[in-house]
């Protein structure tokens, strides 16, 4: 198959409809949905569609039925826009040569019933008993965006690593004087540990993001909040995100589960920030030890981190993200499995 005979092909990028596609602050499936789709279209696939919230963004072909997203509009009941978002996009599967899934189990329920092949992007196991359905269709396609998030019983087609808009994040070569904390605020990305961290070093704590678990929030670090040297901010848009790495001088993702990609460590990078995590999942993916960041086993390795920030250079933040996690080459690696997916289509013929 030619490169022109590939970007012939019909694609229906189907997201999810907790958020806008791309989103205004969170959601990191929309984001990676929307980078997909633009990455598309600025590497001149002709036909693109975008399953999405009705006031989604995009440069390709948008076809929605809800309204706004479900998180931002709570008079939704989640389970019926999804169900119906989901139901109403694949009943237009014949006017489709591929289906790209980046919306969780749901979808592949309907594998039986249409015939046009479906990639599903895997962007973690939310539960373990959702891999009944993915084991369930192991006739499908899926990708998993780090080596270290796979389940031993898929057959993965490939890994493919998330990219990011370089566009919204400007390098700058000068550290700021503050750490960062940005992201979901829950234990899993370990808020409580950033702010013991901050503490016992002394320095000064932003925390952003949305609240994803308000008792977690209430018990271990809205007690911590005095507004000055510990501050939340709440969630950021992509300009309030730019403007609050330029205040960092390292970026904290003490998580405390196995990270699945993580989108803040490759945003931070690009910003030149350096980024401190806890080893666990794909942080060692997609930071470079000691070279754009530390990989920490708990708060007092952080604190040690944190004092080794400045021989850190922050040109290598930015280059790994260049060579690693830009839309583009998330798109080039996408292109590559599409063609093994209609090569493998044709065998079945």
């Amino acid at each position: 198959m030619t490169d022109s005979e590939l970007k012939s092909k019909r694609i229906a990028v189907l997201s999810p409809v907790a958020w806008r596609t791309p989103p205004r602050a969170y959601g990191a499936w929309e984001t990676v949905a929307g980078n997909i789709t633009e990455g598309l279209i600025a590497r001149d696939w002709k036909n693109v569609t975008l399953f999405a919230t009705k006031d989604s963004v995009t440069k390709a072909k948008l076809v929605g039925w809800i309204e706004k997203g479900y998180e931002e509009d709570k008079s939704q009941i989640p389970m019926v826009s999804t169900c119906l978002h989901i139901s109403k996009a694949l009943q237009k599967a014949d006017e489709f040569d591929l289906i790209h899934n980046n919306f969780d189990y749901l979808p592949l329920t309907y594998i039986p019933f249409i015939k046009t092949p479906m990639l599903t992007t895997i962007h973690g196991f939310s539960e373990q008993d959702i891999l009944r359905v993915y084991h369930d269709h192991k006739d499908s396609y899926f990708v998993s965006i780090s080596d270290s998030d796979r389940d031993p019983g898929l057959p993965y087609i490939a890994t493919v690593y998330n990219g990011i808009d370089l566009s919204n994040l400007t390098f700058r070569e000068k550290p700021g004087n503050k750490l960062v904390h940005y992201g979901r605020i829950h234990n899993d990305k370990g808020t409580h540990l950033a702010i013991e961290a901050a503490k016992k070093c002394g320095m000064d704590l932003i925390i952003a993001g949305i609240i994803q678990d308000q008792e977690y929030f209430d018990n271990l670090v809205k007690p911590h909040i005095n507004d000055s040297s510990i501050r939340f901010i709440g969630p950021v848009n992509p300009v309030q995100r730019d403007e609050l790495l330029k205040e960092a001088y390292a970026v904290l993702h003490l998580n405390t589960i196995p990270e699945r990609f993580g989108l803040v460590m490759a945003e931070s990078m690009a910003a030149g920030v350096p980024v401190i995590a806890m080893d666990l999942g794909s942080c060692r993916e997609v930071i470079t030890d000691k070279q754009t960041g530390y990989l920490v086993n708990n708060v007092d390795e952080a604190v040690e981190a944190i004092g080794k920030i400045d021989l850190i250079d922050r040109k290598n933040c930015r280059r790994r993200v260049e060579n690693n996690f830009t839309i583009d080459r998330m798109v080039e690696k996408y292109e590559q499995v599409y063609a093994e997916i209609f090569q493998q289509e044709d065998k079945k013929k």
